[in-house]
């Protein structure tokens, strides 16, 4: 049976570069989320989000449609349940998600491997935020302030992982996968 893989963390953890990088090296299917934020630089439509307005996102709620979801920095998230079962016929999945995504989700498929990922510290995860040049600086103040909560929740995560370095987070985690 192929396996559901729930990845998340404070905002700027590296997320997404540890999911691009068992994407390289696995067999694995990247779920695409539902958001009703506007695009990203970069970002392309069915690859990096499906892109939906407010009302067709409380459509989709009303009728059962996602795995889980959530309202995260005045947006809209959630999972397409469809999308995730039929990548789950053949090959793992990989949901890249924020926290409360992601217990929502082991409630709906109880047997997700949830993984967090840490930063080494918290200095560097802000660094990391101001980086990325996405966000202005009361942005990255909302994310700095979210993180207390994100790890408050850690223990109802079955691993944990620092991404202090790529090569070795990565390698935890494929090790955490194949144990699974």
């Amino acid at each position: 049976m192929n396996k559901l893989i729930v990845i998340s963390g404070p905002s700027g953890v590296g997320k997404g570069t540890i999911v691009n990088e068992l994407l390289k090296k696995g067999d694995y299917a990247l779920s695409i989320s539902c958001t009703t934020r506007p695009p990203r630089k970069g970002e392309t439509e069915g690859v990096s989000y499906f892109f939906i307005n407010r009302d067709k996102f409380l459509s989709m709620i009303e009728e059962g449609g996602f795995l889980e979801y959530d309202n995260h920095f005045e947006n809209f998230y959630g999972t397409p349940k469809d999308f995730v079962e039929k990548q789950l016929q053949t090959k793992n999945v990989i949901l890249e998600i924020e926290v409360n995504g992601a217990l929502n989700a082991k409630k709906s498929y109880p047997q997700a491997i949830l993984i967090m990922i840490l930063p080494p510290s918290f200095d560097e995860l802000k660094s990391r935020l101001v980086g990325r040049g996405t966000e202005n600086s009361e942005k990255i103040a909302n994310r700095m302030s979210r993180i207390d909560y994100e790890l408050s929740l850690r223990d109802k995560y079955d691993y944990i992982v620092v991404n202090d370095n790529l090569d070795r987070a990565v390698g935890e985690i494929e090790e955490i996968i194949k144990n699974s």
